[in-house]
């Protein structure tokens, strides 16, 4: 196995043993509060509440998307020019 090889290997053990932490401290902290959590009756009804407004918003966030990535095209167009330009195709 080559150096490269290796190394990305430690570097995916790496996100992935941070991510089962990460993931075991978020199931201990709501472990303690599901019964909390059922007890309360509005609780899904308020995170219903707050995600509501939410088509309105990525209509939006949608177009202003579209336009940035028209920009990006135009950009790769106008790059791929010069890249002509200077003789690397």
């Amino acid at each position: 196995m080559s150096i490269l090889t290796i190394l990305t290997l430690v570097a995916v053990a790496l996100v992935v043993l941070v991510l089962v932490v990460y993931l075991l401290g978020i199931a201990s902290t709501c472990g303690g509060r599901t019964g909390t959590w059922r007890s309360s009756p509005g609780g899904c009804e308020a995170v219903q509440g707050h995600a509501r407004p939410l088509p309105e918003h990525l209509g939006t966030v949608n177009g202003a998307l579209r336009a940035l990535r028209d920009d990006l095209r135009g950009t790769d167009r106008h790059l791929e020019g010069v890249g002509r330009f200077v003789g690397r195709d």
